[in-house]
């Protein structure tokens, strides 16, 4: 049960790493009120419509002149950079406490064979007698 919950709670925790820290920016391009063009992670071309717009129209032509009915719009959103630990931040004492916790935390986990029997070298003592019956002592 403990395994599936935590499972479960990973997938949820590892979308938030991700999407906390990726950046990405959103181009958009209007004419007047109208969105012209729109773009992910790419720059949006600047003015499509103004070719088309001068040849069919003449009212185009003179908001151009006025006052340049196209704007561009960029939303830009940065992920978080803070995660990153790098090692040249940490001192010569706590670089060799993190070498030393880690070679010796993987050297842990690398078990004694499971047929080792300590005392196979040695002989059993000589039985001379046998004190239980001896002395009538049982356990019952």
């Amino acid at each position: 049960m403990k395994k599936t919950l935590r499972k479960i709670a990973s997938i949820p925790m590892a979308f938030i790493v991700l999407f906390s820290t990726m950046s990405f920016s959103v181009d958009m391009h209007y004419c007047g009120d109208h969105l012209v063009d729109f773009s992910l992670y790419d720059k949006v071309d600047n003015c499509i419509m103004k070719a088309e717009m001068t040849k069919t129209s003449s009212s185009c032509e003179v908001m151009d002149v006025e006052m340049d009915c196209c704007t561009d719009v960029e939303v830009v959103v940065e992920g978080q950079d803070d995660l990153k630990i790098s090692l040249d931040q940490l001192t010569f004492d706590q670089q060799v406490f993190v070498a030393s916790f880690v070679y010796f935390y993987i050297n842990r986990f690398e078990g004694f064979d499971k047929d080792v029997v300590p005392f196979k070298d040695y002989a059993p003592p000589p039985l001379i007698r046998d004190v239980q019956i001896l002395g009538q002592t049982f356990l019952i």
